[in-house]
């Protein structure tokens, strides 16, 4: 999963990308034209539990590939332009944080003159309606042409889905936030759209504005969010100091600003949210993993996800959840009582399961 962090400049997302990965980038790095990436563990006290109790030789955490994209350039009238190398590098990612000012800082005005909450967001927006609408005209007038030539139903197939997303786009709706069917998804996945990714709108104050928090988020609930189209609040300067401490220095820091929860943390709930996602686990003497995959997929598909030969030459799953496992401390004891099961490849996995594949 690979998460890419666009905003204005400075709008502190090179800040927000330094706070969750830890790593601190020297001024010369920030100006260099090349995106920032780097893998973060995802923290998860189940799995810590888990490595605990069976003591294994290797700990695996699931892992998000964070992407800090760099491309924004000042145009000759001043404001900030949305070059092409910029959004060719925002196609491939999975979902997009976009990271809006709301704190005032005179020592580094805001790109645009002025703090616009929604002005802001709304130029990505328009940015990506665009670019998307000259991919799919294109595509539409290519279609149209080849279809008079050789009548071929998958194109015609195709031909309908795209038209509905035109008009879509036209009405400057993002495809975001339309319900695409599974089949239509698939089709478009092809075409690397911008307004179709999911998007977490990173809100970012100052230590000043703690107590404002609901009321921005409040009015991003009345004119933006939607179900691919969430938002969460950071303090960009004051946990990029946090990063440096300990953690339990660090959570000292957090109760005397009275901020509830770290951007990390805010940031993994709302990908995992907005992609659908959970975790299972595989445990033993020599590793202790937890594995990402979609909420909704089946045993077969999850095993594929551990090796592709699990899910070729799949058997059987041996199931416990979390809870289940913790409350009898043991796999014999749940099976004593009933909460290990083997489940066959069409059993849907929850969020927390430890999964043992059968397989030829």
């Amino acid at each position: 999963m690979q998460i890419g962090i666009v905003g204005l400049p400075y709008s502190g997302k090179s800040t927000l990308y330094q706070t969750i990965t830890k790593t601190l980038l020297e001024p010369n790095e920030l100006a260099k034209s090349e995106a920032h990436q780097a893998i973060i563990k995802i923290p998860d006290e189940r799995l810590d539990r888990l490595t605990a109790i069976f003591n294994p030789k290797k700990k695996v955490n699931a892992a998000i590939d964070i992407v800090d994209v760099v491309g924004l350039q000042k145009g000759d009238s001043g404001s900030t332009q949305f070059t092409g190398n910029f959004l060719s590098k925002v196609k491939t990612n999975d979902a997009l944080v976009q990271v809006v000012r709301l704190f005032d800082n005179e020592a580094v005005p805001h790109s645009e003159g002025s703090i616009n909450m929604m002005r802001d967001i709304d130029s990505f927006e328009t940015e990506f309606i665009l670019s998307d609408m000259a991919i799919i005209e294109k595509r539409i007038e290519s279609l149209k042409k080849q279809i008079l030539k050789t009548q071929d139903e998958k194109l015609k197939h195709e031909l309908p889905i795209l038209e509905k997303c035109f008009e879509l786009l036209q009405d400057e709706k993002p495809l975001r936030d339309h319900q695409f069917s599974k089949e239509e998804i698939i089709i478009l996945k092809t075409y690397q759209l911008l307004s179709i990714k999911p998007m977490l709108i990173a809100l970012n104050l100052d230590e000043t504005q703690i107590n404002d928090s609901e009321k921005y988020l409040n009015e991003l609930v009345k004119k933006k969010l939607s179900h691919n189209t969430k938002a969460l609040i950071f303090f960009g300067k004051i946990e990029l100091e946090m990063s440096e401490l300990k953690d339990e220095d660090a959570e000292l820091f957090m109760k005397d600003y009275g901020i509830k929860e770290s951007a990390l943390d805010s940031l993994i709930r709302g990908a995992y949210d907005l992609l659908g996602l959970q975790s299972f686990f595989t445990v033993g003497e020599d590793e202790c993993r937890a594995w990402t995959i979609k909420k909704g997929m089946n045993a077969q598909e999850a095993a594929g996800e551990i090796h592709t030969d699990f899910y070729k030459k799949f058997i059987r799953a041996e199931v416990v959840g979390y809870n289940d496992f913790i409350e009898c401390t043991s796999f014999s004891k749940a099976k004593e009582q009933g909460k290990w099961r083997l489940e066959g490849k069409e059993y849907i996995v929850q969020d927390g399961d430890i999964l043992s594949i059968r397989h030829n």
